[in-house]
């Protein structure tokens, strides 16, 4: 599709799959016509802030789910640690020094299928202190009930997040212990009951760009109000560790049509982004992008959140 076709359609009309799958084909300097228009998008919709939020890995390894890109994983051996539940002072010291780096929401994650009834209690306990610091409370907990939602719902919870991964059509190439609407199921009751939604997903599986478009719309169809975006970083010991990481301009080229297809949404750079897109890190705000994870990931180092935050700063940004 030409350049200036996309700048009519993209600005214009809401998307339809035929014409994301024709951005998708674009190469060279065309790229650099889609992130003006994400950019653009993105200014419109989200202006110059730039949402910032740290998670921690409150209970580690030993999940019997078998996502294939996942270190965490009992069906892979790796070297991530494996431990239970983290001690209530450790959590509410991350969460501390979240809110000190400029982050607004902190992310309790567990892994596993979903928490037992004892976790469920120390966490939404946590949830409480967490909301007193002054931060958004968000948990990645697995697939949870409606009365486990609501538990958490009314211990303050503020964000619920479960990422769909994939499309659909792929996504039992990377996980055969639950199903895609298993997911759609966890996301749908969150959303029932009042929690805001994160839900995105992870790219450098094998996927298509196909299965990259249909996993957008079936986010943007469930109501998600943050998309997560990460590139996979291969990780020795899993059925992915000798896969090949994106360029940093297919990578670029994932978010802007996000942020085409979903303009009014947050669109969050997640894990990997540094390793995909190396030199051209600062470029994914041009893309489209308007949040970040900063400090670690569940299983692999990030950067200094200072550095993020001065990276914001240089590109005319605000937290």
């Amino acid at each position: 599709m030409p350049a200036k076709t996309v700048t009519k359609y993209s600005t214009e009309h809401i998307i339809e799959k035929k014409s994301a799958l024709s951005f998708s084909t674009m190469k060279g300097a065309e790229i650099y016509e889609l992130l003006y228009i994400a950019n653009k998008l993105r200014i419109e919709h989200k202006g110059s802030k730039v949402d910032l939020c740290s998670i921690i890995n409150a209970k580690s390894g030993a999940c019997p789910e078998d996502c294939s890109f996942c270190a965490q994983s009992a069906h892979s051996r790796t070297a991530a640690k494996v431990y239970p539940l983290l001690e209530k002072k450790e959590i509410l010291k991350a969460a501390l020094s979240a809110k000190e780096n400029r982050a607004r929401r902190f992310c309790i994650v567990t892994s596993g299928k979903k928490t037992s009834a004892s976790e469920l209690d120390k966490i939404c306990d946590l949830i409480s202190d967490i909301s007193l610091m002054g931060l958004l409370p968000c948990a990645t907990l697995g697939m949870l009930d409606e009365y486990q939602l609501s538990r958490l719902r009314d211990a303050g919870l503020h964000r619920y997040h479960h990422n769909l991964e994939t499309s659909e059509a792929f996504f039992k190439e990377i996980c055969t212990t639950h199903t895609y609407k298993d997911k759609l199921r966890t996301i749908n009751c969150a959303k029932s009951l009042g929690l805001s939604v994160c839900s995105g997903g992870i790219f450098g599986l094998g996927e298509s760009w196909e299965d990259r478009i249909d996993m957008a719309f079936a986010i943007r169809d469930t109501g998600a109000d943050s998309v997560p975006i990460n590139f996979l970083s291969p990780i020795a010991g899993t059925p992915m560790g000798n896969s090949q990481t994106l360029s940093p301009m297919e990578a670029l080229k994932i978010v802007a049509i996000y942020r085409i297809i979903m303009p009014d949404r947050e669109i969050r750079i997640c894990g990997g982004r540094r390793s995909t897109l190396r030199g051209l890190t600062s470029h994914l705000f041009l893309a489209g992008a308007d949040g970040l994870l900063i400090g670690n990931y569940l299983t692999t180092s990030g950067g200094d959140p200072a550095e993020d935050i001065q990276m914001i700063k240089d590109m005319g940004l605000e937290l």
